[in-house]
């Protein structure tokens, strides 16, 4: 290590030090670190807002600790004005930490609707090929306890089953790349005290303010139950049961998987016997819904309407052929097969 990188590293360290001196802050580090438990390098996805800048610091000390590599990412969605200023804010912030932030831009046609959606999957789509191109299999998500509750009331509205409401795992896989939120078990609050005390500052989301966007009337329903009593340690411990039940049916589906489908051509043809779908609803629709993803590739999986619809078809007709998710879906007799559409 040159003398000029030794001196900077010297820096950030004392700089760290002296922030974990303020006992809240340790607190909150050391409940970060039995959280996570990662011994592998990793990236962490930085909006700039206060959760992700939070998770900057905490995710610093914590390579620092464990010797790892950490890379920090930032997507620069061109979806406003001033996102490119935004970004080259945030990258100034972490130099704090001195830390250099990478900027991924989202180029092209931009969405007049559903944008929010739209530009997560774009952000997710980014980082993941910049994890491949690094050779790392994990990014850092600064998704907290109150997004958990958000996303709980916003799946409720869309019609979703048991899956999708309790969606936020503390880790899930994308294309081989780990996704990781290891700050699900921490308040907004706490992760605003954590940034406002190292960085005195962050990027304020105008869209976080606009009522157009549902997650943000959730939000506001959200602060409307809590001044009526709403208990969020409560409401996480009812999140964390349902969890569980959720859990016992993932099981089910992967042994329904492995009992009654045959996968060949690596996960491009699947051969499925009429035992599959002699099993509960739930685990029938969540079962084909996997295979589907699987065989297809697909980003999200396919909605679940059409889900039903097929299952419905494939246990009332002996045979047809159709298509859904990128895939063949063909059924002769007792046998569904689904291929990679070409």
């Amino acid at each position: 290590m040159s003398p000029k990188n030794l001196n900077a590293s010297n820096k950030t360290h004392k700089f760290l030090l002296n922030q974990l001196k303020d006992k809240k802050t340790f607190k909150i580090y050391k409940k970060f670190e039995k959280n996570l438990k990662l011994n592998e390098n990793f990236i962490v996805a930085v909006s700039g807002g206060s959760d992700s800048l939070a998770l900057c610091f905490l995710s610093k000390i914590y390579s620092i600790k464990k010797y790892l590599k950490v890379k920090f990412l930032h997507v620069d969605h061109k979806l406003r004005n001033n996102s490119t200023k935004e970004a080259k804010f945030v990258k100034l912030l972490l130099k704090k930490l001195s830390t250099n932030l990478e900027v991924l831009t989202w180029f092209g046609k931009k969405p007049k609707s559903n944008i929010q959606s739209i530009a997560r999957a774009k952000r997710y789509e980014l980082m993941i090929k910049k994890a491949k191109k690094l050779k790392i299999n994990n990014i850092l998500l600064g998704h907290h306890k109150d997004d958990l509750i958000e996303n709980f009331f916003i799946r409720i509205l869309r019609g979703s089953g048991l899956n999708g409401m309790v969606s936020f795992d503390q880790k899930t896989n994308l294309q081989n790349i780990n996704l990781i939120r290891p700050l699900l078990k921490f308040s907004k609050k706490n992760l605003e005290y954590i940034t406002k005390n190292v960085f005195k500052n962050y990027v304020e989301d105008p869209s976080n303010k606009n009522d157009d966007f549902k997650r943000v009337k959730i939000r506001n329903f959200i602060k409307n139950l809590e001044l009526e009593g709403l208990d969020k340690d409560k409401f996480d411990l009812t999140i964390n049961n349902l969890r569980f039940a959720n859990e016992s049916i993932k099981y089910s589906v992967e042994k329904n998987i492995k009992d009654n489908a045959t996968i060949l051509n690596i996960n491009k043809f699947v051969i499925l016997n009429k035992n599959f779908f002699y099993q509960p609803e739930e685990v029938v629709f969540r079962s084909l819904t996997k295979v589907i993803n699987i065989v297809g590739k697909n980003y999200y999986p396919a909605r679940g309407k059409k889900i039903d619809k097929l299952v419905d078809q494939i246990k009332n007709e002996n045979a047809f052929k159709t298509t859904l998710g990128n895939c063949i879906i063909k059924k002769t007799n007792n046998t569904t097969i689904v291929s990679k559409e070409r």
